[in-house]
């Protein structure tokens, strides 16, 4: 959902009364940021406080796969991070996530390992309908057990965008709000994705919008909001509890046609780390102690929501890591405004900077300097389509940087003689060269492909159909039969190796090596059998540069998503955790973070 897609923030078909509302009765922030143009890493981001830098969200390959597509990336949220909810308990608090969880599909990801005390949607975006077993559909989880998929038992009709799955969300959140608001304190987490292509709506609302299909969308979810705003106040908790509305990244521009959100006046959209991109809707609501409608200029990101919960909840964040998100409590309850920079991530790439009211880009999309001199729009009709990592260019020689309260759709660049160009650059770069010194990157969750559906491993006649049980039986290599294995990360000279493969027999089943283009990655370390590596890696072929330019990740063929039909059920392999004593005073803490709408 994008910035310009709220009447509050412009948008003229009046499909959002019951946000602009919440805005009215409550604080809006103009100037709030995603920690990341897609999706996941900034979901990451929200539940951890953190870049996705820091906690494991990104990647370091070519093909910019900086958001999980349903079954080619096997990483996930790592242990060693402390989500919301997992902290939250320690106040006493019930958490819930509803709809879309991005954070890892896999059993040790599942949203119950990491706090959640229930949950009701699935583990990816919407994808399909797939019609094979080597990429199945997306399936719907009610806590552990798989109660369907989309497009089977939750349809979704692609010709008219008809689907019932936000009334099914709509429900499972007024459901756990009146079950626990008169009990025990509680954090939901409602993450619709109706706006995320491809967009549906449900058939009371599909054809009630000026916009297609997409404005049939807003329209439900904001019907959606009001309705668990007026339960609360039915339930006479609204003044003990906080409501903030956002979204994970921009509207996509490059959606099919009525499937595409605006931006406002912001240049490009999802995807990018313009302003389009990055610039959320944000909205915060808490009767009694919020000021009705209040705007607050602060420099707001996703991160801080984590860093504002749990001051509601009287607890502090960890002390043993670096926390990105602020304390927002001064912002929304003093009017104060506290200075920060935002960072703008690609993958490991620091895409900009923004410092007060000046953002540097110190990488940009191909365009030449012709059209920067003129102003043009350098996002072509708005259209991003095919933009990735791998193919951004460094023209600008030195950083472009805008003044965002003159120019928000950075149109027209400062001179690089200006003297507002030299000051704005020397703050921004003393705050950029501190940032990075300090910076602990996490190990890259996105850099793990399930080669064998991704079609690297298929031969010449195209991909096959993989069989139900396509992964090596017994033991990998780390001794999980669930994979993946463990990948090591040393670098390879640049220029040793310009393409190697290998392969091994793993007791029957082949494991696949690859490295392209000077870097890659190698594995698994320690396989059985004979595997041929070239261009001399270290022994036992376990290495893994940082920056692969073309490719990464090296998986058992068919280690990763596990197929299953849809009389499958998850195994109740885990049980669910035991809901601790709770404590029933602190405020409640409820984020509604719809999706954006493409990737």
């Amino acid at each position: 959902m994008g910035w310009g897609d709220l009447g509050v923030y412009g948008e003229p078909s009046r499909e959002t009364p019951n946000l602009d509302r919440m805005a009215a009765e409550g604080m809006l922030f103009p100037n709030f940021y995603s920690a990341n143009p897609l999706c996941s890493p900034s979901r990451a981001a929200l539940l951890t406080g953190r870049l996705p830098i820091r906690n494991g969200f990104y990647t370091t390959n070519a093909h910019a796969r900086n958001a999980y597509t349903p079954q080619e990336i096997v990483g996930g949220i790592p242990d060693s991070e402390q989500l919301l909810p997992e902290l939250l308990k320690k106040a006493g608090y019930v958490s819930k996530i509803v709809g879309k969880w991005h954070l890892g599909h896999r059993p040790q990801f599942h949203p119950l390992k990491h706090g959640f005390d229930e949950w009701f949607g699935s583990p990816n975006c919407h994808f399909g309908p797939y019609d094979n077993k080597a990429r199945p559909n997306i399936p719907v989880y009610r806590d552990w057990e798989m109660v369907g998929r989309y497009y089977e038992e939750f349809p979704i009709n692609l010709k008219t965008g008809e689907a019932n799955l936000t009334q099914i969300y709509l429900q499972e959140a007024l459901d756990f709000i009146k079950r626990q608001a008169r009990h025990h304190p509680f954090f939901l987490y409602w993450a619709v994705d109706a706006t995320h292509a491809p967009v549906y709506a449900s058939k009371p609302f599909l054809g009630t919008s000026q916009r297609g299909r997409y404005g049939d969308a807003v329209r439900e979810i904001d019907d959606s909001v009001g309705k668990m705003l007026e339960l609360l106040h039915d339930l006479h908790v609204a003044d003990n509890t906080f409501v903030f509305f956002t979204s994970d990244n921009g509207a996509a521009l490059i959606s099919a046609p009525e499937q595409a959100g605006s931006n406002g006046p912001f240049l490009c959209g999802k995807q990018t780390t313009f302003e389009g991109g990055m610039r959320e809707p944000a909205l915060a609501w808490w009767p009694g102690h919020i000021a009705a409608g209040q705007v607050s200029h602060q420099l707001g990101s996703i991160m801080d929501l984590f860093t504002t919960s749990l001051a509601l909840a009287g607890l502090t964040p960890p002390r043993d890591r670096a926390i990105d998100g602020l304390n927002l409590l001064p912002a929304l309850l003093q009017g104060r405004l506290m200075d920060r920079p935002v960072f703008y991530y690609r993958g490991d790439t620091l895409m900009a900077t923004t410092l007060g009211q000046h953002k540097a880009h110190f990488w940009t999309w191909t365009n030449s300097w012709e059209n920067f001199r003129q102003g043009i729009d350098f996002c072509p009709g708005q259209n991003v389509s095919g933009v990735t990592t791998h193919s951004l260019e460094d023209h600008t020689k030195l950083p472009l940087i805008f003044h965002l309260g003159r120019d928000p759709g950075e149109r027209f660049p400062l001179s690089f003689a200006s003297a507002e160009y030299q000051e704005a650059l020397s703050r921004i770069t003393s705050v950029v060269q501190q940032h990075q010194e300090a910076l602990v990157p996490g190990q890259p969750q996105l850099n793990v492909c399930n080669w064998a559906v991704m079609g690297h491993l298929a031969g010449p006649e195209g991909p096959r159909l993989l069989p139900r049980r396509h992964r090596p039986p017994g033991a990998t290599p780390e001794g999980d039969p669930r994979g993946p294995h463990r990948l090591h990360r040393r670098r390879v000279p640049r220029g040793r190796i310009q393409g190697a493969s290998a392969s091994a027999r793993a007791e029957g089943s082949t494991w696949a090596l690859r490295v392209c283009l000077g870097e890659g990655f190698w594995g698994p370390s320690g396989a059985p059998g004979r595997a041929r590596c070239l261009g001399s890696p270290p022994k036992g072929c376990e290495v893994g540069p940082p920056r692969p330019p073309r490719c990464a990740g090296a998986l058992p063929a068919g280690s990763g998503f596990p197929a299953q039909d849809r009389r499958d059920r998850v195994a109740r392999s885990v049980g669910l955790p035991g809901v601790p004593k709770l404590n029933p005073r602190g405020p409640a803490a409820s984020l509604l973070v719809p999706s954006a709408s493409w990737y």
